[in-house]
């Protein structure tokens, strides 16, 4: 069943995506009242009414076009962390970030996404990032390359002797011990500035628009999808440890990606400076 269902062209996926935000994401962009916004662990981390809403529609949308699979969503594993457990199982996985980037939505920013990966016993298998407010929609396949707006995408490699911009993990959402690590890109060629919404920061260095990221958390619904568009575009990524990031947790963070190999080893070799 998911191997047939991976020899399509997966367009229903991305009309799933595109349905959800439209039904439940952009009409409540900019119009939120006050109850539709909502704490979960502290004033930066938010849930609203549309993150739910277009979860519960994109779980619905997606186990329906791939019967037997199950969703993790970031909304349905705050309420229930044993979901988490599937992404490594042997189910095929939809890993659902339904807004990246809340804080974003929140105030009225364009720049938040959705995030939607196809996984399969911690494989990556196809992604889509999509900017509703933005009208962006990458998409990548494993070993079929990375497209957005149909066009293929190509990360390229930063110009010898370009300064570096990197997106680091924002400030709010950091630990004393994790800035002092990422403070070890705040060096000579290397310009690190806070993250927005990290699904468009992956889209950023699959684009060659930024050089790379290092983040400190490892949510599979923040960076699944946009690992597999980097790759797909011929970027890298891995883990201070010198590994593949696994999906299914337990990384040596922080991890980093880049529009290149040699960038990505700058980039851990720096943070590995760190101690």
């Amino acid at each position: 069943m998911l191997e047939d269902f991976l020899a399509g062209d997966l367009t229903d996926v991305e009309e799933a995506v595109r349905k959800a935000a439209a039904a439940e994401i952009m009409p409540r962009f900019r119009q939120l009242a006050a109850d539709e916004i909502v704490q979960k662990n502290g004033p930066h981390d938010l849930v609203t009414v549309a993150d739910r809403r277009a979860e519960e529609h994109l779980t619905a949308a997606l186990t329906a076009l791939l019967p037997g699979s199950v969703v993790v969503g970031e909304e349905a594993v705050h309420a229930d962390p044993g979901i988490l457990g599937a992404v490594g199982g042997d189910v095929p996985v939809w890993i659902v970030d339904p807004v990246d980037g809340t804080r974003q939505f929140v105030g009225g920013d364009p720049g938040f996404a959705t995030l939607v990966c196809l996984a399969h016993r911690g494989e990556l298998l196809a992604s889509w990032t999509y900017a509703p407010a933005l009208d962006l929609m990458a998409v990548a396949r494993r070993g079929a390359g990375a497209r957005l707006g149909g066009e293929p995408l190509s990360a390229g490699s930063p110009a010898p002797g370009k300064v570096l911009e990197v997106a680091i993990s924002h400030y709010d959402f950091t630990d004393d011990e994790q800035k002092r690590v990422l403070s070890a890109l705040s060096t000579e060629g290397v310009a690190p500035r806070p993250c927005g919404s990290a699904g468009l920061e992956y889209l950023n260095v699959a684009r060659g628009v930024i050089d790379g990221l290092a983040f400190s958390w490892e949510n599979p619904w923040d960076h699944a999808a946009g690992l597999l568009l980097v790759a797909e575009a011929g970027g890298a990524s891995g883990t201070l440890a010198g590994e593949p990031f696994r999906i299914a947790g337990g990384n040596a963070l922080p991890f980093a990606a880049a529009r290149d190999e040699a960038t990505l080893r700058h980039i851990l070799d720096l943070l590995a400076s760190a101690g």
